[in-house]
């Protein structure tokens, strides 16, 4: 009798390991992912924050795949910020929507060896297995650093990598480190103060004990549970379980009533074993000065004490951002009129194959006409964060804050604010996007707040179709436009910056922001970096934003077309007939204190789709033939304002009614796809509503304001 043989079980494939990249920023860390991922990366936000998350697949030398976690840099484990609070949890393994790494990959600027390493040092706490990268080793030669590689990696007992991540050095050493199955556990030890030993011994039983910690995790959330003295936490992460926090607070309030300052204890005692090492390992030739200090930086000291200069500094970065603004307001149109053209041909050949009907208008009028408000502001959003990504990686951005800190804490922001206000005069878009650059949570909140009142490109068709009306005569005089558009920016600038300082002042009350940051050393942009930056913030905007524009788009075209009324209708009657005229109707009690009937209201409401649209909706309002000749259109349209009238025979606008009107687009927020983008920053519906509340509200006040008083004056 024959037996078959067993077949053994199939081996169960190993879980990919997964990396966390960690370090400070400025310190290569992004060049770094790119290089060791290539194309192979998810770019999302964390749920519940505005963090973004970026993860990717590279591979070992024998072609085995690794998870890698991009955090957001840190300066330290202690979170002062949501980006922080990210890193830090995840590290802990607080978050459930991402893996506890691990390993963990520390990247450091060799440039500036001891700052970096406090972070390493809290990481190495946490007792897993890590990867030491010193990256610009190039630059810290050329400033005069020699750095024993060696001697560090025995001291710390973990592989040390030095790298050049922007020339593509050190990658290959990099990879065959991620290819070890016996990376070693580092042999890290340092003297906790004798006066915190007792309570970080009973904080780490009760984190093993209450929420299942290993004992070194324990002992590192400990050590930083006791250094914040104001922890940040976020959505997302699991909380403190109440016997840990009990503990916390009882030894913080024996302390607090002794005197004993425990989170500079520890601080110091980290930076002391932190010196012993640096001593060490690292070496200085660079000549010293007076003081003794290496002239480490002196070429970026040179440069420094003309870019930030008093005088120069100013006229630099009006040139920088002058260069920036106009290329945004310019160069973008060339491709914004390719797009506007792209559409304009896919629509009317969508149109020759679809018979006339709803779904021929849907398509064209609801769906085509959604894609393309997505796609039409694709060209300002790269142009934009190219050149953030070229500023940024050479090093000026950071001097840039620096000297707009002064003007922007006038009204309780800092100076980072105002590269995202600069762009809103664009488009608010990408300049609410470009506001993640700010790092304290409400500041940055606020800047997104009040970004929609600089007055950007989509609003200038409909200020030069409302001064054609507004200024009589055939060709409205020079002067005159150039002074009224001067004062609709200045409203607007004006508007920012008043609801900038009362919301600091009050609904995001917070101390005068004090900008402490980092002006990173000088480099040459890489450019492949910034091109790959610049296609995952356009990608992140079409995937995100895109779907929320496209589908509110659909929802203005059905309210301006049902109910429907017969074949024979003019488009005036059944415009007024919809939902759309209905509710212009419905609206006019509310908009008559400001001059404006049901036809401007129906205006009001389609302008939500673009501000832009509001000329447009004039012509079907007011029977005005569309040429394709925008200059012999707004001719005609001028000319339909002009000569429309009240049911009692009174000119409809007039200079005053054009005025308000005018005013009333700077304040307003009539724009969904500022609405979108506002809800994916925030992450809610809570901010986008309450800004279209707040502005509108400011709209209507205001332009309640001027109507009456200038009805008073007789005007």
């Amino acid at each position: 009798m024959s037996v078959a043989p067993t077949v053994p079980p199939a081996p169960t494939p190993a879980r990919t390991p997964v990396y966390a990249l960690v370090g400070n920023p400025n310190c290569g860390k992004s060049t770094l992912f790119n290089a060791l991922t290539g194309l192979k990366q998810k770019i999302g936000n964390y749920p519940g924050v505005t963090v973004e998350r970026k993860v990717g697949t590279a591979y070992t030398q024998h072609g085995q795949p690794l998870t890698l976690i991009d955090l957001p840099g840190t300066y330290s484990l202690a979170a002062r910020s949501p980006d922080e609070a990210v890193t830090r949890d995840i590290l802990l393994g607080r978050r459930a929507d991402t893996p506890t790494p691990d390993r963990i990959v520390c990247i450091t600027d060799a440039t500036n060896l001891e700052r970096n390493l406090y972070l390493v040092h809290q990481i190495l706490d946490l007792g897993r297995p890590v990867i030491l990268v010193l990256n610009m080793m190039d630059l810290a030669a050329q400033a005069g650093f020699s750095i024993q590689t060696d001697r560090l990696s025995r001291e710390l007992g973990i592989p040390v990598i030095p790298c050049e991540a922007a020339h593509g050095k050190g990658i290959i050493e990099l990879k065959l480190a991620l290819s070890r199955h016996d990376l070693p556990l580092p042999r890290h030890a340092w003297a906790v103060p004798a006066p915190i030993a007792p309570a970080v011994a009973e904080l780490q039983a009760s984190l093993s004990r209450d929420e299942g910690k290993n004992p070194l995790v324990a002992r590192a959330e400990a050590l930083l549970l006791l250094t914040d003295q104001d922890p940040v936490r976020v959505a997302g992460s699991t909380p403190l379980s109440p016997a840990t926090l009990t503990i916390l607070e009882s030894w913080k309030n024996r302390w607090s009533a002794d005197g004993t300052d425990w989170a500079g204890l520890l601080v110091a005692a980290r930076y002391e074993a932190i010196g012993k090492l640096v001593a060490e390992v690292v070496t200085t030739s660079a000549p010293a000065g007076a003081d003794g200090a290496p002239h480490a930086h002196s070429t970026a000291d040179r440069i420094d004490a003309v870019v930030t200069h008093p005088l120069w500094g100013w006229v630099i970065l009006a040139a920088l951002m002058g260069t920036m603004f106009l290329s945004i307001f310019t160069l973008a149109g060339i491709p914004m009129g390719w797009i506007e053209g792209v559409m304009a041909a896919l629509s009317g050949w969508v149109a020759s194959q679809l018979p006339p009907g709803d779904l021929h208008n849907l398509v064209i009028e609801g769906g085509l006409a959604g894609i393309e408000g997505v796609l039409v502001f694709l060209p300002q959003i790269l142009i934009l964060f190219f050149f953030i990504g070229l500023l940024e990686s050479t090093g000026y951005m950071a001097r840039a804050a620096f000297i707009m800190d002064r003007v922007m804490s006038k009204v309780g922001l800092n100076g980072r604010s105002f590269i995202p206000m600069l762009s809103s005069y664009a488009c608010a878009i990408p300049g609410i996007m470009a506001a993640r650059t700010i790092e304290q949570p409400k500041d940055r909140l606020v800047t997104i707040l009040v970004a929609p009142f600089m007055s950007c490109s989509a609003r200038l068709p409909v200020y030069l179709l409302l001064i054609a009306a507004l200024v009589p005569g055939e060709k409205p005089r020079l002067g005159a436009q150039v002074g009224l558009m001067l004062l609709m920016y200045f409203l607007g600038t004006f508007g920012a910056f008043f609801f900038a300082w009362f919301f600091k002042k009050t609904l995001l009350r917070g101390a005068p922001p004090l900008m402490i940051m980092e002006l990173p050393p000088y480099r040459l942009p890489r450019v492949r970096d910034v091109l790959q930056q610049m296609a995952e913030r356009a990608g992140l905007f079409v995937k995100r934003a895109g779907t929320i524009i496209l589908a509110l788009s659909i929802v203005l075209w059905f309210l301006a077309t049902y109910p429907k009324s017969s074949d024979n209708t003019p488009p005036t009657e059944a415009l007024a007939h919809s939902y759309a005229g209905r509710a212009g109707h419905v609206l006019e009690p509310l908009i008559a204190p400001l001059g404006f009937d049901w036809r401007i209201g129906i205006g009001l409401i389609q302008s939500f789709a673009a501000r832009e649209v509001f000329n447009s909706s004039m012509s079907v309002i007011f029977a005005v033939e569309e040429t394709g000749n925008e200059d012999h259109d707004n001719t005609s349209r001028r000319d339909a304002l002009r000569d429309a009238k009240r049911p009692d025979g009174t000119r409809l606008f007039t200079p005053l009614i054009c005025l308000n009107l005018m005013i009333f687009y700077v304040f307003a927020m009539q724009c969904i796809s500022t609405i979108a983008v506002v809800k994916r920053e925030t992450n809610s519906w809570r901010w986008p509503l309450f800004q279209l509340a707040y502005m509108t509200g400011t709209a209507w006040a205001v332009c309640f304001v001027v109507y009456q008083v200038g009805r008073a004056l007789g005007f």
